[in-house]
């Protein structure tokens, strides 16, 4: 804006009232809740839950550690608070300073000798935009340095005394000085480093090497964490768990329905276009199914976690599958069935670890085969009790033989399925009998439910199934 204050002294005949980074943070989360604007863009199934905790710990101004296992949107929660900071704060404009320091209140000498001893209308004001304002580190690898600061070797070696200001480098949380300052995955983090944390949460300053160089640090810090890892013994010093306001437990959804919201907004796939994609709602079940049940699994480490990526990523491969058929083969819309869950390998192997107890040596392949196959049961068995499917269970009881396969025409499995069962129509959100490619897919789906509860056998061979009575 140009009008905005360029110096201290029309700084001070401006509206501008200096706050504490904290009280800022308030003061704009207070006026958007009154104002009943949206807190938390983007953040599904933590309304009752994570959100009125974090609530709460802004109002009494606490430092926080979001607690909670790998996809439950720890890191987007943090981020997402720099949205109560000011759009833009004045700061002394002190060449080559990294400090953005409140021109009413400097904690550098540089900057209390400016405001000191030049006239206000020569105080030079710059404006720090609110992006600006949020940093955050991975623990990992991060060293006291990084985030605290050091003595500058360069500078020494120009003669500046090693107990003066200007002999320092200013680490991550000097920087951050009136800003939000995030560390992830707190308990990797070297006990050396916790120490100096501990001391800003404390004492809010900063002393680097033990020089009697103080800092009146003003920042909000914010923590991760895994519990596997937070909770065991001596991962983090007791002291900085102390001082931490407040903890806030995440989670994954608790609803299916709502782990499928996140999973369509997170994918942010357009569905339209020249080949435009249909995803019939039970495919959608059960690809946030697999993810349930993997986190349920004696298969996999439950410490570890089942991200909510792995839902994502599953549903991103399933309808990449099925466009690639639509083009292959010419088909309007394209519709993903069962067969297409056969490229999730791809997309899921990595991204579970294997409880090693528990797997018996099972490959990652044969355990994921073992959460799909479980996930198809618990969606198809909820389906058989809501509509009743016997009419279905009674088509492919007749001795019929069905191959599928993802790469088959959906013409095909109409040939083979003349008539549509009136079940199919009031059981299915979608209508089979209007579209060869959606029916394709509702038979795949009844297919592979009969065979997930030991009423029909299956055979494969060639990347095809073969299903019979």
């Amino acid at each position: 804006m140009s009008s905005r204050p360029a110096n201290l002294q029309e700084l001070r005949n401006s509206e501008w009232k200096s706050k504490t980074v904290k009280q800022e943070i308030r003061d704009n989360f207070l006026r958007m809740l009154r104002d009943g604007e949206e807190l938390f863009p983007g953040i599904i199934g933590y309304e009752n839950t994570v959100i009125p905790e974090i609530n709460l710990a802004i109002l009494a101004g606490h430092d926080m550690l979001f607690l909670g296992e790998k996809g439950q949107a720890k890191s987007r929660l943090m981020r997402l608070l720099a949205r109560f900071l000011d759009e833009e704060i004045p700061y002394l404009d002190i060449p080559g300073s990294p400090v953005h320091e409140d021109p009413y209140r400097p904690i550098t000498r540089a900057g209390k000798q400016l405001v000191a001893s030049q006239p206000a209308d020569k105080v030079p004001i710059a404006w720090w935009r609110r992006e600006q304002r949020y940093a955050e580190r991975l623990a990992p690898g991060t060293k006291f340095a990084d985030i605290i600061g050091e003595i500058d070797p360069a500078k020494l070696a120009a003669g500046t005394s090693m107990s003066a200001e200007d002999a320092l480098h200013f680490g991550l949380i000097p920087r951050m000085h009136r800003g939000i300052f995030a560390m992830n995955e707190i308990p990797e983090l070297d006990e050396l480093v916790q120490v100096g944390l501990f001391n800003i949460l404390e004492e809010r300053d900063v002393q680097i090497r033990g020089y009697p160089i103080q800092f009146d640090i003003d920042v909000l810090i914010l923590f991760s964490a895994n519990p596997a890892t937070y909770n065991r013994s001596g991962k983090v010093i007791p002291q900085l768990k102390d001082r931490i306001g407040t903890m806030i437990q995440t989670h994954y959804p608790l609803e299916r329905h709502i782990g499928i919201e996140i999973m369509e907004q997170e994918a942010g796939i357009d569905l339209g276009g020249e080949y435009p994609v249909l995803v019939p709602y039970f495919m959608r079940e059960i690809i946030e199914q697999i993810s349930i049940c993997a986190r349920r699994s004696k298969y996999v480490d439950q410490q570890s976690g089942v991200s909510a990526r792995f839902s994502i990523s599953n549903y991103r491969t399933m309808i990449a599958s099925a466009r690639h058929r639509a083009i292959r083969l010419n088909e309007k819309p394209a519709v993903p069935r069962i067969s297409d869950l056969g490229h999730l390998y791809s997309s899921s192997l990595g991204k579970l670890e294997l409880d090693m107890m528990g797997s018996h040596q099972m490959s990652e392949r044969q355990v994921l085969e073992a959460i799909q196959a479980e996930a198809i049961k618990t969606v198809f068995e909820e389906y058989v009790d809501k509509h009743g499917l016997d009419e279905i269970v009674d088509v492919f009881s007749k001795g019929m033989k069905i191959e599928v396969g993802d790469m088959l025409p959906s013409s095909l499995y109409a040939e083979r399925l003349k008539r549509v069962p009136k079940a199919w129509e009031k059981a299915f959100e979608v209508n089979p009998s209007e579209n060869d490619a959606v029916r394709a897919s509702c038979m795949e789906f009844v297919l592979a439910g009969l065979y997930a509860t030991d009423r029909i056998s299956r055979s494969q061979k060639h990347g095809r199934i073969l299903y019979e009575l």
